[in-house]
């Protein structure tokens, strides 16, 4: 039997998962922590992953020791203190500011599908990951990765584009990742054996 159901996520001991949302064949890795998210149908991460407030997309693969969405402290108030937003944690006659907490879990990361983000990857709210990109390890992504891209550094720059645009384009029009669970089944031998533009070849993108 596969370890991977469509029906329910594959949670490895000593997570935290709160208001958060797993398509089919997911996986969280020993002792992560998600939160205000979803992962779509193949995503996972692995151990001691911290994601927040994010849309994981579709066969992403996300390392260990990963930051995704951090949230922020109120920089332009006297304290940074989470006296200020968890209040009832300090006094019993206080409540949370709930404001604050909506607005920060408004702001949403989306990692794209298949993306690879590597060990100890940080990504900053509000960031878009494109389709297919490379986050290395170490990263810290404040800004927008374009499909397919390469990025490394503090904070990332581009290093170099995966494929050539005409490659690239083709892979996003034929977004494989949103195939059947059999057709992905049926391709399997090619995913592995074809470079992507003879695979494109064959598939029609």
């Amino acid at each position: 039997m596969p370890k991977l159901s469509p029906d329910r996520p594959y949670i490895h001991p000593g997570c935290q998962i709160d208001n958060s949302s797993f398509g089919a064949f997911c996986e969280v890795g020993e002792g992560s922590r998600v939160l205000n998210s979803t992962f779509e149908d193949y995503a996972y991460c692995d151990r001691l992953s911290d994601i927040a407030n994010t849309t994981v997309g579709k066969f992403a693969n996300i390392a260990a020791m990963t930051r995704i969405g951090p949230t922020d402290h109120p920089m332009d108030h006297a304290s940074l203190h989470h006296f200020l937003y968890r209040s009832a944690y300090y006094w019993d006659d206080v409540e949370d500011d709930r404001e604050f907490m909506t607005r920060r879990a408004s702001r949403r990361t989306v990692i794209g599908p298949d993306t690879w983000l590597g060990h100890g990857v940080i990504v900053k709210p509000e960031v878009m990951i494109g389709a297919g990109a490379i986050i290395a390890s170490g990263a810290v992504v404040t800004k927008d990765v374009a499909p397919y891209m390469i990025v490394a550094g503090v904070p990332a720059q581009p290093l170099r584009a995966r494929f050539s645009p005409t490659v690239a384009d083709r892979l996003m029009a034929l977004a494989w990742w949103d195939w059947g669970h059999d057709r992905l089944r049926t391709a399997l031998m090619d995913f592995r054996s074809l470079k992507a533009e003879a695979f494109l070849d064959k598939y029609g993108g």
